[in-house]
Order: structure tokens, then sequence, then C-alpha cells
């Protein structure tokens, strides 16, 4: 059953009236996901509710500074122990992962559905869906305000961390004077930006180092010059001891180069499908592109999982991308 979009005032009540809840973002978490769950859980452990932060996939190593992270648990859902759900930037339920995607269907569990993307499932008995928003972490920030809950320096780490990867440090074109406004309140609870951003950019492990050389030896270009991709597949990972969450940021060197428009990355996951994540300037909206391939995001920033030969799809996707952008394929 879909049930309509609720309210920010909805979503407070929800989580006012729960007693045990379990708070989740999606698979292969990033700054957003990981901010935004730590930023809700703990402020409102703050006010005494039982709380679970978990997900079914590790969390990368730049993310290990967030405050509570400790208490964030990895792997299969815990036992029926929360009678509240709340899911966090997850379009589908699909995206919540392994064990996790099958219980916004669970009679039991109020679901509460908290994202940013357009597009989004209308999986939830309580679902706020807010595209204006150019993080989850913006969301959460007027949620707690909402509650009258205390932005503490530990929430406020979180907070910052989730809107700051998610705008690409306020690069994108996400960023509103709204956003700069709740960063601004966050600084002043004592946010130290100049540490987060060493943690975040310049604190990587040495194998993300040598990725970046091997995957910009993959660097290719179309013939019309809009569209640039490169290439990880498993071997190389292995070859280099590098984890996945390794790749992330990765597709940006793609698209950063003069006269680019469109920006790939081709990642191998373990199982065999094919990780693509799309991201764009100004002319194209790679959202649409995405979406010919059964992925979504935002117009600038985008991702889809499709399974089949690699090269085969490197062509389709290539192609659609240099169309979008306007170029000649050859």
């Amino acid at each position: 059953m879909a049930y309509p979009m609720s309210s920010l005032e909805d979503i407070a009540r929800a989580i006012s009236s729960a007693k045990r809840l379990l708070i989740c973002g999606h698979i292969m978490p990033d700054g957003d996901c990981l901010g935004s769950v730590l930023a809700l859980g703990t402020a409102l452990e703050q006010i005494d509710k039982q709380v679970i932060m978990a997900g079914p996939d590790p969390v990368p190593q730049i993310y290990g500074f967030l405050p509570n992270i400790e208490n964030f648990r990895v792997g299969e859902p815990p036992e029926n122990s929360y009678d509240t759900l709340i899911a966090l930037d997850c379009s589908v339920p699909k995206r919540l992962g392994s064990g996790y995607c099958d219980l916004p269907a669970k009679d039991h569990l109020t679901v509460i559905n908290i994202d940013h993307h357009v597009g989004s499932d209308s999986f939830g008995r309580y679902r706020y869906i807010d595209p204006r928003a150019a993080a989850v972490g913006e969301i959460i920030f007027d949620l707690l305000e909402l509650m009258g809950i205390k932005i503490t320096l530990e929430t406020a780490i979180c907070l910052y961390t989730a809107i700051a990867t998610d705008t690409g440090s306020f690069q994108y074109e996400s960023t509103s004077p709204a956003t700069h406004r709740r960063v601004a309140r966050l600084l002043e609870a004592g946010v130290p930006v100049a540490r987060i951003n060493v943690n975040l950019y310049e604190e990587k492990a040495r194998a993300s180092s040598f990725l970046l050389g091997a995957a910009l030896n993959t660097l290719s270009f179309s013939a019309c010059g809009k569209v640039a991709w490169m290439t990880v597949t498993r071997e190389l990972l292995r070859s280099l001891d590098a984890g996945d969450e390794l790749t992330e940021g990765l597709v940006n060197y793609a698209r950063g180069v003069r006269g680019v428009e469109v920006g790939l990355l081709f990642h191998e996951l373990a199982d065999g499908r094919i990780k693509i994540s799309l991201r764009s300037k100004e002319a194209v909206d790679v959202r649409r592109l995405a979406a010919l391939f059964g992925g979504g995001g935002h117009p600038r920033a985008s991702g889809c999982e499709v399974t089949g030969d690699l090269a085969k799809i490197q062509a389709e996707v290539v192609a659609a991308a240099v169309s979008a952008a306007g170029g000649e394929a050859h």
C-alpha cells in the first residue's frame, strides 16, 4: 500500500511515539548516509530512545572519525527488538541491502522513510522526500530542530560530514543559501572544519593513491571529447589489495578534464555486477541517463548497477552519455 507523503511534523510525531528504533542507510555507505544515521541515532539517544544504528556493509575507513561510529553495527539486521525502522538516504528498499531490504514489508514495524532523491519509491508508512535538500543531513538538521533536540558537538560533526560530502564540499549546484545557513549553525556548535577535511581528504590509505594512479591509466575519451570514463576491475583491486570503498570519488577525475561534460566510472563488484558512477558539470542531467539503466540519483551525480559483459555495457553507456552530451559517437 502506498501512503501519502508525510510532513516533517508527522515524522517527528512518529519518532516521538516509538520506543525502540532501528536506523539504517544504504549499501556501500557514504558520508551522507553514515553522518545522517549517526546524527539521528545519537540525538535520539539524548531523549532516552532505544536506538540501533546498523547496515550490511563495512564502514569506509575515512569515516572512522565520526562520533559514535563504534556503535554502528555491521552485518545482518539485529533480532526483532525494535518497533520502528527509519530508512535514510534510500530511494528504494533494495538499496537497504541484504537482510534489510525485506524489513519495510514487515507488518509489525512502523516504517519511516527519509530521503532527498527524486523518484524515490513510496515505501514506508511515513515518508518524507525533499529533493530540494542537498543532503539527507539537511533534513535531519531540520527534524532535530523541530523536535527541540539540542544539536551537540558530536551530532554537529556527523551532520556537517553528511552535508559536506554530499555537496562535494559545497561545490555542487544543490548547495543553497539554506545549506550554508544550516552549516553556519553547525560551525557555531564547534565543528572542527579543518580537522574533518583532513580526515576526509588527506588521510587516505596508500592503496587509495595506487588505485587512483591505476584508474587514471584506464582513462578514455569519446571522439567528441565530452565523455570520459575509467574502469576498475576485480583483478585491479586484488592486485592493489584495495577495497571497494576506495573507489569513492574516482569518477570526479574523469569529469574534471577540460571539455568533458560527463564522467563515468565502471566498477566491477565482487558478485560480477558493474557499478556505474555518473557525474556531470552543467549540460547533462545524469539522473535521466542513469534511469536508462535502472538507476537514479541527482542531476549532477547518479549511479546504477547492471549485469552483463563489461565491454558491452561500457559501449552502451558511453554511447548514451555521448548522445546526452550532444556529441558525435565517432
